[in-house]
């Protein structure tokens, strides 16, 4: 059955703060633009406020879930799946920023396939976390996350990895 599998993906989804383009005519500021607005905000942000932005994400999804006292004892492995991606990515970030810049356009492709790499692993262990969870959860708990996503504004493409929150600190 392809539900679970549909389902990981629009719960690894959920961790998306992707901004869709949109054409925008009115004169109040779009969704889009207020998204940006709180993304620029986020990559200026100290440790501690990224920190609370991570648990606030985490928490809003385990909300969107909620999740039975059963499906509960599922959770924690995907909370430290989605807590060591962002850890990760923060460290990724750290060191692209601090390191010394590519010579040519080589290294710069080198350092780009590195980074998707460590992207597409921390992924990996993030679906392989919420396998589990996937599985328990009922069919009105699955429809709530393209709801909750807006994931119908996609057009038929999936986010990058680059799209997704837990690698913002790679986006700067």
């Amino acid at each position: 059955m392809k539900t679970p599998f549909y389902f990981a993906l629009a719960l690894a989804a959920s961790i998306s703060t992707a901004a869709f383009m949109t054409p925008t005519f009115a004169q109040a500021p779009s969704q889009q633009q207020m998204q940006q607005g709180q993304a620029d905000d986020e990559k200026d942000a100290s440790p501690s406020d990224r920190a609370a932005f991570l648990n606030a994400r985490i928490a809003a999804l385990k909300a969107v879930l909620a999740l039975t006292p059963d499906q509960e004892k599922l959770w924690g492995p995907v909370e430290t799946a989605i807590r060591d991606a962002a850890k990760e990515s923060a460290e990724r970030a750290n060191k692209l920023h601090t390191g010394p810049e590519p010579t040519n356009v080589f290294d710069l492709l080198n350092l780009i396939a590195d980074q998707e790499i460590a992207r597409a692993q921390a992924l990996k262990k993030f679906v392989s976390a919420a396998q589990p969870l996937v599985a328990a959860l009922s069919p009105e708990q699955k429809r709530r996350i393209p709801n909750f996503l807006g994931m119908g504004q996609t057009e038929g493409r999936a986010p990058g990895s680059g799209e997704l929150w837990i690698f913002e600190d790679e986006s700067d």
